[in-house]
């Protein structure tokens, strides 16, 4: 096997993006208006269907690539992941509905922040890295008073997957509509849209599918749409214009968004998904769920310890507490001396642990290299580690 050469590059998005993503995006400048553009939105809603693990359609325009042979469209829109998340929130809900937003960390709070913006919340707050209450949950649903459950299904600041299809079938049960922010876990591990009877879901491009910063996307249902054109229609909508779904969903037959888009974010990223399409969507789950193990069997068996709790960890991202005596330093010196870069923790995780991304494109062989300069590093910073052999456990 050959070694990893050059900087390992381990943070949990932005990850690295590949050469063909790069070149396309240094495409010169074209119009929105075009043939060509609307060439590679249809391509991007390709790329976008199967990385949602929808029904396929034609990278052709006037084909109608947002749509499949089942009952999800996706949307591309120009913002990062948390404006598709606002999208969604924004214009799915009135400003009185009530919707149920269980979290156990970083950025399932940033739901629950953003929906107490346009609608009212029942923000359960668990443990970060602890796994929801599901008996809990269940007993809330039972009340039949929510509009929605939103989960943000992958929380990268604890490490975190949460047991959607569990939760899918409590909302089925009682009839209440399941709202996906899969930012970091669509592309990288097994999603079911369908068989969740998810209403909508949200990814970004940064994370899993390894393309651009700065562009998302929307897979929705036809009641979704159906309950955000009711909503807008009654005159009952939030203030709104740039991120107005309705508006958005009359240019998706004709391959087209309803302001300028993120023209060259959109082309790498239909690069980047094209990409994900000859590795094979299971074959990505795969090998970001075998680099999340050897991550952690690693640490684990180096005597560290691991935020999220063991039948529940995330295979887009490792979070790691740093044993006595070590703190971020060890981080900026893995980074300038090892050229190395894991992420650090939030909130009150600052500075007692570290997060090693396995999402995108990450190879085994930078991942093998990554964590045996983190080992060096460990052992400057004073940490007794014994000689293993790293590669063994990937």
């Amino acid at each position: 096997m050959a070694e990893h050469q050059g900087d390992c590059f381990l943070v949990p998005g932005p990850v690295r993006m590949n050469q063909r993503c790069l070149d396309a995006m240094a495409t010169p400048a074209i119009t929105a208006r075009g043939a060509e553009f609307r060439d590679v939105m249809a391509d991007l809603n390709s790329g976008l269907r199967y990385a949602f693990n929808i029904a396929p359609s034609k990278p052709k325009r006037k084909t109608h690539s947002w749509a499949g042979d089942d009952d999800y469209k996706v949307m591309a829109v120009s913002g990062s992941g948390t404006a598709a998340m606002e999208m969604i929130i924004a214009n799915r809900f009135r400003p009185n509905d009530l919707v149920l937003v269980p979290t156990n960390g970083k950025f399932g709070e940033r739901v629950a922040e953003m929906c107490k913006r346009f609608c009212k919340v029942k923000h359960i707050r668990y443990d970060w890295g602890r796994a929801f209450d599901l008996y809990e949950l269940e007993q809330q649903l039972e009340r039949k008073c929510y509009e929605a459950v939103l989960i943000c299904h992958n929380e990268t600041s604890s490490g975190i997957t949460q047991d959607a299809p569990a939760i899918a079938e409590m909302c089925n049960r009682y009839q209440t509509p399941f709202i996906l922010d899969g930012i970091t876990s669509i592309g990288g591990l097994p999603v079911d849209l369908e068989a969740w009877n998810v209403e909508a879901a949200a990814m970004g491009a940064q994370k899993c599918t390894a393309g651009p910063s700065g562009i998302a996307a929307i897979a929705f249902n036809s009641r979704f749409y159906d309950r955000c054109k009711a909503i807008k229609e009654q005159g009952d909508i939030n203030p709104l214009f740039y991120l107005d779904f309705v508006s958005a969903f009359k240019k998706g037959d004709d391959d087209q968004t309803p302001w300028t888009p993120a023209i060259n974010l959109a082309m790498g990223w239909a690069a980047a998904l094209n990409v994900l399409k000859e590795e094979g969507l299971e074959n990505r789950w795969n090998r970001c769920g075998d680099l999340a193990k050897g991550v952690r069997n690693l640490f684990l068996d180096l005597g560290f310890e691991l935020l999220a709790e063991v039948s529940q960890r995330s295979a887009t991202v490792t979070a790691i507490l740093y044993p006595p005596g070590i703190n971020d330093d060890w981080r900026s010196d893995l980074k300038e001396k090892y050229q190395t870069q894991v992420i650090g923790a939030q909130d009150e995780f600052k500075g007692k642990m570290f997060r090693v991304g396995s999402m995108g494109e990450t190879s085994r062989e930078e991942m093998i290299e990554g964590c045996k300069r983190m080992l060096h590093c460990f052992r400057e910073h004073g940490h007794s580690i014994p000689d293993v052999d790293v590669a063994s456990y990937f």
